[in-house]
């Protein structure tokens, strides 16, 4: 690069100028769309020593001549990483709009904050097409990602809005607001790592940058701790009042995934109790989709909370004391399993040019509750069925997918069937909380 501050050295600064350069050319064919002007434009933050690159924290150092730069082989690895993240656009984290919990805490420290960003962008009048350009033309983004380009709009109602982006995106965007957060922290408190606040000597720069990396794809929790069963019992009520929990929470990695930072304590809206802390993303994923009263419509991604990834799930909805004492799943979670698994020989298939494909969109309702199982009815159909639309496969009670899933999990983990069963009754909620109509209405700590 001609612009180089250190001239010859493969690990020496380059300007502003020539990262936004390199970083566009090294991430042109990757999956994930990145954007232009990511250290030059006014949202960069190289001033504040630091520039957020994909999942990456890139130090910004300042040279000799008091002029800023950063570190090209850190602009590589982070390249390297962004080109190695694999997206199937697909596979939709909703981002909101959601209401905030009551009471809930939020950690200032953090500028990213991108879920509020993203929203107040959007909620701007004619935000959509705002969003799609800023400063002078050039798409906005948030961690060198151009999220707008990814973004998906959706409309329930003619009314109601919600926004989507695919689950690699969230990720990314997650490590980089846990990275971030960590920066700051080791700024503020003064610890090796913090901000550079003037030009000291070459030798020192280069050693304050490489002892500010943190969180990337090859080291994703290494400011985080693993989820030991700390909160195993507990009322998600009780707990989330007490002052301080969310700060916590965001200590732990994720207990499904173990790669992402934990956001918020997911728990069973059936018995009351917290199973652990999650991230965003596998949150939003355990999550049954268009959830309403009595309906759950089965998307594809059910194929791996129940085969691919099924005991690492399974293992996770029996933190429940209530769920695994009585060897099942919460309501919405059975009916979607019994649509999905037990009822899949029943569901037809229509010619496609690569042999044969399920029709249609799986979808499960069902009469009466849990609380009363003689009156609980599970109904399994597919919508959109090209050979009769709304065709009902089967009609499940209650009880006897109880016993179809016990039989199904002893088959499929062990390990989670073993540790299941009514041996401790006592001391669980006598009265079952309800379930919640409708994820569109709510918080993100949904199921």
């Amino acid at each position: 690069m001609s612009e180089r501050v250190v001239p010859g050295r493969t690990d020496g600064l380059i300007t502003p100028v020539a990262a936004d350069a390199l970083w566009a050319d090294l991430t042109a064919g990757s999956a994930v769309p990145t954007a232009s002007g990511v250290f030059t434009r006014s949202s960069a933050r190289v001033r504040a020593g630091y520039v957020l690159l994909g999942g990456r924290v890139v130090a910004a150092v300042r040279a000799g001549d008091g002029r800023w730069g950063v570190l090209e082989v850190e602009v590589r690895r982070a390249a390297a990483e962004l080109n190695a993240v694999g997206m199937d656009r697909r596979d939709l984290v909703r981002i909101g709009p959601f209401r905030e919990a009551p009471g809930q805490e939020h950690d200032g420290e953090t500028p990213l904050r991108w879920r509020r960003h993203i929203m107040g962008e959007l909620r701007e009048p004619g935000g959509s097409d705002r969003a799609a350009r800023r400063e002078g033309g050039r798409p906005h983004h948030l961690a060198g990602i151009d999220w707008r380009q990814m973004l998906v709009e959706r409309t329930r109602g003619g009314t109601q809005r919600t926004w989507w982006l695919p689950r690699a995106a969230v990720r990314l965007l997650d490590a980089a607001e846990h990275a971030e957060k960590q920066w700051v922290q080791a700024a503020r408190t003064g610890r090796e790592g913090a901000a550079v606040t003037g030009p000291p000597s070459r030798p020192r720069q280069a050693r304050d940058a490489d002892a500010r990396r943190t969180t990337g794809p090859e080291n994703p929790t290494a400011a985080l701790r693993p989820y030991g069963k700390e909160l195993e019992g507990q009322l998600y009520s009780v707990l989330s009042r007490k002052p301080g929990t969310s700060r916590k929470v965001a200590g732990w990695a994720c207990a499904v995934c173990r790669t992402a930072p934990a956001a918020v304590l997911d728990h069973c809206h059936e018995h009351g109790y917290v199973r652990a802390p999650v991230c965003q993303s596998c949150n939003t994923q355990e999550r049954p989709d268009h959830l309403y009263s009595n309906d759950v419509r089965v998307a594809n991604r059910y194929r791996r909370l129940f085969h691919t990834d099924a005991d690492a799930w399974l293992r996770h909805w029996h933190r429940c004391p209530g769920c695994r004492a009585r060897t099942t799943l919460p309501l919405p979670h059975l009916a979607a399993w019994t649509a999905h698994v037990a009822c899949r020989s029943l569901r037809p298939t229509h010619r496609a040019p690569r042999g044969r494909k399920p029709c249609g969109v799986l979808r499960v309702s069902w009469t009466g509750s849990q609380n009363a199982p003689r009156s609980c009815l599970f109904t399994v159909a597919v919508d959109f069925c090209p050979s009769g639309e709304h065709r009902v496969l089967a009609r499940v009670p209650y009880r006897e997918a109880v016993e179809r899933f016990r039989a199904w999990l002893a088959e499929t983990a062990p390990a989670v069937a073993a540790a299941a069963g009514p041996d401790r009754l006592d001391g669980l909620p006598t009265r079952f909380r309800p379930v919640i109509a409708d994820t569109s209405g709510k918080g993100l700590e949904l199921f």
